[in-house]
């Protein structure tokens, strides 16, 4: 998986006269690929296969997998490996996740704040801002939080205001080096804990309990950091097509010119 061959791929599906919204689709997705990649591993099935389970854990719909995985078979035909070629997820259609909205997100921090439940409000503030899977919560470590990137192994930013949150948190509790989130006991707190805390939340927010758990808050969180890029891709684009437009009217060859 190279720069030039990516590029190469692009200008192919271009020059066959793929859709430009295709191409920004395709493009997406190996960026999600190249997120995922180590620079030494290369796209072999076991590790697309890992990369598929990866993508559901962050919150995808299988659908958006198979997406993925799409683009990446279409690039590996494109270089003549079918051989490394992905599978398929299956898709039933009664087993999507639900949709956990923004206002449900806030009503989770404010019902959890109101309670007085700092850990579950800090739980619930993480996986809302932070593309961070559940099993690396052993990475939020206060040296982490500190120098404001977590290591999952790609490296993730920690937001400005949960960094704050959480060095505050952790300097009441006494906690100076080490993982942010553990029980009262000193233990890394385990996914069931986690869960049972955020659904503690659910009657009080009025947020259906289906919704309660790290996987929708962190679908929430890729969601609408997709959409702001995507508002910014669509700003860019206005942007260069009316200075391309104002480059016309001064150098450009109006009409009267032509008809001479």
């Amino acid at each position: 998986m190279t720069d030039e061959l990516e590029l190469r791929f692009l200008e192919n599906l271009q020059e066959h006269g793929r859709a430009k919204d295709t191409i920004s689709v395709y493009r997406r997705n190996l960026s999600k690929l190249r997120k995922s990649l180590p620079e030494d591993s290369n796209l072999d099935p076991a590790f697309l296969s890992n990369w598929q389970a990866e993508l559901l854990e962050q919150g995808y719909s299988p659908g958006t997998v198979n997406s993925c995985t799409a683009t990446v078979n279409s690039l590996l035909e494109f270089a003549g490996r079918r051989d490394l070629q992905a599978g398929l997820l299956p898709l039933n259609e009664g087993t999507l996740m639900p949709e956990l909205t923004r206002n449900e997100y806030l009503r989770l921090l404010q019902t959890a704040k109101l309670l007085g439940k700092r850990q579950t409000y800090l739980l619930v503030l993480l996986f809302g801002t932070m593309d961070l899977p559940l099993h690396a919560l052993s990475c939020v470590t206060v040296e982490a939080v500190r120098e404001g990137w977590v290591l999952v192994p790609r490296r993730l930013r920690v937001p400005p205001c949960l960094r704050a949150e959480l060095l505050a948190y952790a300097g009441e509790r006494g906690i100076g080096s080490g993982p942010v989130f553990c029980t009262r006991y000193g233990k890394l707190m385990d996914r069931g804990n986690i869960n049972v805390r955020l659904q503690s939340l659910s009657r009080d927010a009025r947020v259906a309990p289906e919704k309660c758990n790290p996987r929708c808050l962190r679908k929430l969180c890729i969601a609408t950091q997709e959409g702001i890029r995507a508002n910014l891709e669509l700003l860019a684009e206005q942007t260069y097509d009316r200075l391309l437009e104002n480059e016309a009217l001064t150098v450009g060859w109006s009409e009267s010119e032509v008809l001479k």
